[in-house]
């Protein structure tokens, strides 16, 4: 039985006359209903948890995945939706959770709508936040004209002048994917970054141009870079930055529930998704580094069947 009601937030909430149930989703995006689909097609019943709020909401367009290159992220969504509330023991709720405990027979966990819920596993697809630089006009222009990825945005961005705004790491790995797409290629330097000698030999070898300038503002007009002015008064027209952003976990529950970060911040996994605690798995971006729909649907899939299988042996 499904109803819905409204939350004293404004935001629709579907309910369910259930709180028990053998897996937990929590988040609803791409890897979460693909592990959502791997678990009600092994009839387990599901609750897909989701704020709806999912971090490349500004994307115009998802690409490098087969069938759906080209698409709107949203309508990804729609249609993953559709198909995975086919299966009539999955069940969705528009929700936050905000809390959870281990228990004797799994988890229980709580929501930012009063509800609570318990489960014997837990799958968290809840993504990673940007950390945004505070420069006027970067954030109207992320997943526009300021990405994270040349395979997701690369070809579109293709031949045309482009800038890199990275720490040095970063920027160093981004340089050849970037000069394969385009010759116009400018690397900035954020605060306190100091390039090597060999790397700026690699650099001026490949005509890169170096910038050591404080970004004051990102000149734009509905999301598509204009310019960028530097703290200095100089301005530079660009058509398109490639920017490696700090980032936080979405949620703070798997750390709560003692899942092990990695040294860059994300919830630590096996190749099945399975975090350092017992009984629950991460995937997607809260977990790998490849930042992609195709690796969140991967991902996803394997957190699902690995628990349908987890779940299985236990009942033999």
């Amino acid at each position: 039985m499904r109803t819905s009601n409204i939350s004293n937030t404004g935001k629709r909430i579907a309910m369910t006359d259930k709180t028990s149930f053998d897996a937990i989703i929590i988040g609803g995006s791409y890897a979460g209903l693909s592990a959502a689909m791997a678990l009600g097609r092994s009839v387990r019943q599901v609750l897909v948890i989701d704020a709806g709020n999912p971090c490349n909401r500004q994307t115009p367009r998802s690409h490098n995945f087969i069938t759906q290159d080209g698409v709107a992220p949203h309508e990804i969504h729609t249609i993953a939706k559709s198909q995975v509330l086919k299966y009539d023991t999955v069940q969705f709720a528009e929700d936050t959770v905000v809390g959870a405990h281990n228990t004797n027979t799994g988890f229980t966990i709580e929501t930012e709508s009063g509800n609570t819920y318990s489960a014997k596993k837990l799958i968290f697809s809840t993504g990673i936040v940007d950390e945004m630089p505070d420069i006027e006009g970067f954030a109207e222009c992320w997943g526009i004209s300021i990405v994270h990825c040349p395979y997701c945005h690369g070809y579109e961005l293709r031949n045309q002048k482009t800038a890199i705004y990275a720490d040095i790491p970063k920027a160093m790995h981004l340089v050849p994917l970037v000069k394969n797409l385009t010759d116009d290629v400018t690397i900035i330097l954020p605060k306190s970054s100091e390039l090597k000698a060999e790397e700026v030999q690699t650099l001026q070898k490949n005509n890169i141009e170096i910038l050591d300038l404080p970004i004051e503002a990102i000149e734009h007009r509905a999301g598509k870079l204009q310019g960028i002015r530097f703290a200095n008064g100089e301005a530079r027209s660009f058509d398109a930055l490639y920017a490696g952003l700090p980032f936080r976990q979405h949620s703070s529950v798997p750390e709560e529930l003692g899942c092990k970060l990695t040294e860059h911040g994300l919830i630590e996994t096996d190749n099945f998704q399975k975090t350092s605690i017992e009984g629950i798995f991460a995937c997607g971006d809260n977990a790998g580094m490849m930042r992609s729909v195709s690796n969140a649907v991967h991902t996803g899939n394997i957190a699902g069947a690995m628990a349908n299988a987890e779940l299985s042996n236990e009942q033999a």
